[in-house]
């Protein structure tokens, strides 16, 4: 509000007072006089007043209760996806699949289940925390190992994957999304390798099998331990588990029924010697509970390792072991207070002398019943085949897709491309729940309180950014893991895009994280878990949409008019949610405020997070990024509406992408003459550092010249946008300028590829805070390398003043950045978040098979 405004504000006309003392129950005149006519008259007034103000109040309530159930509302338009598309009837290849990435080895159906009633309960640590129900799962099975040994003590039990456990490298060596996969675990002296291998038919999902193989690390091991593996199953109540034991207290079989799976069984068989079928001697300890919950599983069986077993092989000296003491008695069945009525966990203890293999076997009665002819188990020289069979045919077509060997890469760039894009699929989930929602109220900083809402139950498949770190959905991450999988398999990303559209609120908008089921959320802090539905993220899922637009595909084009209404919305909400200041600009809504704690407020909607921004956070900014982002979205939805012949839309967004492409009004808007590159506009100085200041830490001081409305010098990605999203014509007299501080090593240019933020800024390796390092602010990320990789590649080969030079750094920057993650995966066995521009080691969360995995299209040139 202006001053003036309100100035006029503060001085109110004398029958405002008057009005305003009647109200308070004083006279309206102090002498107290007054006709009745006139008293009549100041009563009408009164009532007016007092009408207006409650009408006001009353339809501030109404505003605010509609943007709040708007915001937890489902969008209204047709799913993408057919109807029942996750069944077992619609997609038996997709029922069954590794969908539990963030443990080491475990699998479960595309089952999306009811969700308990949320409420409030106390945490194992004491911490309120919300409950949001947990989620109805099906049978989850999974695999358990520790290594035992009196002398070890208590084992370490391996379960979940973990940044500082100790465990690694691992990762999937083949995996083909869909039917097969095979991973390699290190975990110290001993070297795990788990192997699944699907079989179609019925009307269930088909059968499949395991088996885990455990040897030493290094060959001619002396002293050969003892290990213990734990496979257990684990129901949400609705099925009905039917153990049955053998005569050395091992489970023979697990039957069991459900509308959803039919009539099936779980066999476990006796371990042998790795390739072949020599029986060795194994001990087991079986235990049965009521499920406490998946979150609780690890804690559970650690409790229950209390007693110390002996491992008695014939003719060989007895070990210790501590094993799990239960029964498969109904009657004696483990309680656990938190699980009862919440299904079954049956655990299997075998511990056996390395080196040696076990298979479990899943069957489906119904594929029994579709044939004519009996199925054979598919196990032993049975599974051996299958999955030999399974490992050629991946070879063949992944070098029929990506071409890596006729393009000239090693043996070992291809191991890492075979590698990365398998770590990727192998990172697919499943998840079902709800989130939490912090309906946006309009007002940017208003201090009216709202509760966060409970969004509807909705099901997501998706890729994660991180098994052991970010195991769950993250919004701008799937556009770019979407970029690799599509070329593997298109149905997958049709799937995965159907169901993150599936995620749109009445609004159109899109939870940036998505923290969905109880074994997702038990990985987030509380505080973490609220997502505001007035906050944006990059639209990065139009990428792969672009690609099928140019991909001809039936199918395609298909899932694209199913899918045009709720993309269009997504986008519209987009376009007009984070309008900037004047037209055809645009501002990322949720920055930080600024904190005396913060050198720089994070933008993390954004998805650059401490990427430096205008110093002091303000209604002015103008953020180049989301400019060109929309300009992106712009551009692909009016092609998509030309082609499905959508006139309004045709109409709405043909002029709107010609408009934000015009290069005259991208430089009016954020050319800056002084800096000779695009950037952001803001409240800004970059006089701010943090200094240390007794008692509270470090602190930001802000020196001369004070803030002021400028374009902001923080040389990066950022002001690269306009060339990574290809809005400049090849002509552009702009072009050359990015082209400049790209390829110096002063600025950008590094030996491991580009840089996040110039060498040359001020904020350049700085910390935000005490205990905040940096992020976006000098180390190289692989997906902006991608994004510029595409861009050079595109310029490369369209005519014009600066195409040879765009060429020859395309070729320079591809040899970088493939080199140094080759590198990086050869010395730690890692695809890693990001990597250093110092000396190229890589830096962040590990395994992080993301968006790093787009090295494979690097390498494939498939941009």
């Amino acid at each position: 509000m202006a001053r003036g405004e309100r100035r006029r504000r503060g001085a109110p006309a004398d029958g405002a007072r008057a009005a305003e003392r009647a109200a308070r129950g004083g006279p309206a005149r102090r002498d107290g006089r007054g006709g009745g006519a006139r008293g009549a008259a100041w009563g009408a007034a009164l009532a007016v007043v007092a009408l207006s103000l409650a009408l006001g109040l009353s339809g501030r309530w109404l505003l605010a209760w509609h943007r709040a159930r708007r915001a937890v509302t489902l969008h209204s338009a047709p799913p993408a996806l057919l109807p029942d598309s996750s069944s077992p009837a619609v997609s038996p290849d997709l029922f069954w699949g590794t969908y539990r990435p963030h443990v080491y080895f475990g699998m479960k159906t595309r089952s999306p289940q009811p969700l308990l009633t949320g409420k409030w309960d106390q945490s194992p640590a004491g911490r309120r925390t919300p409950n949001l129900g947990a989620p109805a799962s099906r049978p989850s099975k999974g695999l358990m190992w520790a290594q035992q040994g009196a002398t070890l003590g208590t084992p370490k039990l391996r379960h979940t994957c973990e940044q500082g456990d100790g465990v690694g490298p691992y990762g999937w060596q083949f995996h083909d999304g869909l039917s097969f996969g095979r991973q390699h675990i290190q975990d110290g002296a001993l070297r795990l390798t788990t192997e699944f291998v699907k079989r179609p038919g019925g009307q269930h999902g088909g059968d499949w099998s395991w088996r885990v193989t455990v040897e030493p690390q290094a060959s001619g091991t002396s002293t050969l331990p003892l290990v213990s593996l734990f496979f257990y199953v684990v129901t949400d109540g609705k099925e009905v588990l039917v153990p049955e034991v053998g005569t050395k207290g091992q489970l023979k079989f697990i039957g069991g029924h459900t509308s959803e799976l039919g009539d099936f069984r779980f066999t476990l068989l006796a371990p042998t010697s790795p390739g072949d079928t020599t029986l060795k001697y194994g001990s087991y300890n079986v235990f049965w509970s009521s499920n406490p919950g998946l979150p609780l599983l690890t804690e559970m069986v650690k409790s229950r390792l209390n007693s110390w077993f002996q491992h008695r092989p014939p003719g060989s000296s007895p070990e210790r072991y501590l094993g799990l003491s239960g029964s498969l008695k109904w009657e004696d069945r483990g309680r656990s207070g938190q699980g009862q009525g919440q299904g079954q966990f049956l655990i299997q203890q075998v511990t056996v002398k390395v080196p040696f293999s076990m298979e479990l076997v899943f069957e489906s009665g119904s594929a029994r019943a579709a044939g004519s002819q009996p199925l054979e188990q598919l196990a032993g020289s049975l599974l051996t085949q299958a999955l030999e069979s399974h490992a050629e045919a991946f070879r063949e077509r992944f070098e029929k897709t990506f071409q890596l060997k006729e393009k000239g890469l090693s043996t070992g760039e291809q191991t890492l491309g075979q590698a990365a894009l398998s770590g990727l699929l192998g990172g697919i989930g499943y998840f079902y729940g709800q989130s939490l929602v912090l309906p946006d109220m309009g007002v940017e900083g208003s201090e009216q309180k709202v509760d966060p809402a409970l969004f509807p139950p909705v099901p997501l498949f998706t890729a994660v950014p991180s098994r052991s770190f970010f195991p769950r959905g993250f919004l701008w991450d799937e556009g770019f893991h979407q970029l690799v999988v599509q070329r593997w398999d298109p149905h997958f990303t049709r799937e995965a895009l159907g169901h993150w559209l599936g995620l749109l609120n009445a609004d159109g908008w899109i939870g940036r994280e998505q923290v969905l089921g109880d074994e997702a959320r038990a990985r987030v802090p509380p505080e973490f878990l609220v997502q505001r539905a007035g906050h944006a993220n990059p639209p990065t899922l139009l990428l792969p949409v672009a690609h099928m637009l140019d991909s001809g595909d039936p199918a395609d084009f298909a899932f694209l008019r199913r899918a045009f209404p709720r993309l269009h919305a997504w986008f519209s909400w987009l376009h007009q949610s984070q309008a900037g200041p004047e037209p055809l600009s645009y501002r990322w809504r949720g920055r930080d405020p600024a904190l005396p704690t913060l050198l720089n407020p994070k933008t993390l909607p954004s998805g650059l997070d401490d990427y430096p921004r205008a110093s002091h956070p303000s209604a002015t900014e103008r953020h180049l990024d989301l400019r060109c982002w929309v300009a992106l979205g712009a551009r692909v939805l009016a092609r998509l509406a030309e082609w499905l012949g959508e006139t309004e839309a045709v109409v709405e967004l043909g002029p709107l992408a010609a408009s934000l492409e015009a290069e005259d009004s991208l430089d009016e808007l954020h050319w800056a003459p002084e800096l000779g590159v695009f950037a952001d506009f803001g409240n800004h100085t970059k006089a701010v550092q943090l200094k240390p200041q007794t008692p509270q830490g470090l602190v930001r001081v802000v020196g001369q010249p004070h803030p002021h409305l400028q374009y902001v010098d923080a040389l990066g990605y950022v002001s690269l946008f306009p060339l990574l999203l290809r809005l400049l014509n090849p002509r552009s007299s702009r072009l050359g300028p990015l082209l400049d501080v790209l390829a110096d090593s002063r600025h950008l240019w590094s030996p491991f590829g580009l840089r996040s933020l110039a060498a040359s800024s001020p904020f350049y390796g700085q910390r935000n805070s005490e205990h905040d390092p940096p992020y976006w602010r000098g180390a190289v990320w692989l997906n902006v390398n991608y994004l510029a990789l595409g861009a050079l590649h595109h310029y490369g080969h369209l005519e014009g003043p600066h195409q040879a030079r765009a060429a020859k750094l395309h070729s320079e920057l591809r040899a970088n950045v493939v080199s140094n993650v080759w590198r990086q995966y050869q010395a730690t066995g890692f695809l890693w978040e990001q990597y250093s521009d110092r000396d190229g080691r890589g830096m962040g969360c590990r395994p992080f098979q993301g968006w790093t995995s787009l090295v494979l299209l690097v390498m494939a040139e498939d941009y």
